[in-house]
């Protein structure tokens, strides 16, 4: 595997910090979670199907004055999806966890953000980048294997455009390599150290370029 260099200075800003994208990635248990979506319309609509194709189990709270066809349609489909037809009020978020608001009306996108603060809930507003907590990246999934994509919320297009071509580039028997590298490791004996090691070798196979699409058919 490629080794990290000792000196990454070239790469950082004047405060000594590495230049890009500073998010840091992390994987939600929406299943654990409450999120509360604040609009559905057609922007609710791709919100709501992003929760729920990454996570199906999530228990979702839609409110909204206006409710498109759409919405319910795909809410029907998941037990843990409760649509509510009203106007937005603060306490709507006194049983949340996570905040998604999808209104296009500004000054109410500003009420949720503040009211998601004063409770200390992360919160994201679509279409605004700079309100936001957290953003609902493209996904790349294969299995168990899921590979979320950002931009920093420069360019939504250049993320779909990259999950397009990893989807097409990585091949859908990687679940089942997944699958086997989990079962070896229920069998290895040792210390934690020497499992790593174990594990390193056996897959350093992935990135050392040997492998060829012939073996890949087993011929």
């Amino acid at each position: 595997m490629t080794s990290l260099p000792k000196n990454n200075q070239s790469k950082a800003g004047k405060s000594g910090h590495p230049k890009g994208n500073p998010l840091f990635p992390v994987f939600l248990k929406l299943n654990q979670l409450h999120t509360v979506l604040i609009g559905a319309g057609n922007i609710g609509l791709e919100k709501l199907t992003a929760i729920l194709q990454n996570s199906p189990e999530a228990k979702v709270t839609v409110i909204a004055l206006m409710i498109i066809p759409e919405v319910y349609a795909l809410a029907a489909g998941y037990e843990r999806v409760n649509i509510i037809l009203k106007s937005f009020t603060e306490t709507d978020l006194d049983e949340g966890d996570i905040v998604v608001a999808a209104t296009n009306n500004p000054e109410l996108n500003d009420s949720i953000r503040t009211a998601a603060r004063s409770r200390r809930l992360l919160v994201n507003i679509a279409d605004k980048p700079d309100l936001c907590d957290f953003y609902l990246g493209s996904i790349v999934q294969k299995g168990d294997l899921k590979i979320a994509i950002s931009t920093n919320g420069k360019s939504p297009t250049i993320a779909k455009r990259l999950k397009e071509v990893l989807n097409e580039a990585l091949p859908d028997e990687l679940d089942t390599t997944l699958q086997q590298m989990s079962r070896l490791r229920d069998t290895l004996s040792g210390d934690f150290a020497g499992k790593v090691k174990a594990l390193n070798e056996i897959t350093s196979v992935l990135v050392s370029g040997q492998v060829t699409k012939d073996d890949n058919n087993g011929d």
